[in-house]
């Protein structure tokens, strides 16, 4: 197969994300706000990817930002066929009522190439505190 230029392949992976705040896990009181999200991961180019890392900035309403790196998502390194996707849940606990995540998604080719997929920003929020 020919090689494939990384800035070719960034489009080739979409990331759809929902978002839920868990009202029996956090606790106001103590600045813990604590969300759950599902993250679906969509292979819509042609060839089968790997996703082996992520990269995560999350920001709280106070301005203070998390970095997260890691292997894979949950414990896994989906292998993503062309035409398919991969969900997975997990969470993440704010000290404030409102916040956001983004990051990136390291994935690999078949053919051996290495590339990010954008994870768009998305925010995390507590019903009613937003208009």
């Amino acid at each position: 197969m020919p090689d494939t230029n990384p800035s070719e392949l960034h489009d080739t992976i979409t990331v759809d994300v929902e978002t839920a705040y868990l009202p029996n896990q956090s606790s106001p009181e103590d600045r813990r706000f604590v969300f759950a999200y599902t993250i679906t991961i969509r292979n819509v180019g042609e060839i089968p990817t790997q996703l082996l890392t992520r990269s995560w900035l999350i920001t709280d309403a106070d301005g203070k930002v998390q970095e997260v790196h890691g292997d894979g998502v949950v414990g896994e390194q989906p292998h993503i066929p062309p035409g398919s996707h991969h969900s997975y849940s997990s969470g993440a606990v704010l000290e404030t009522p409102v916040g956001t995540m983004e990051g990136t998604y390291g994935m690999l080719t078949n053919e051996g190439t290495h590339f990010d997929a954008s994870i768009p920003l998305f925010r995390l929020s507590v019903p009613g505190v937003l208009h």
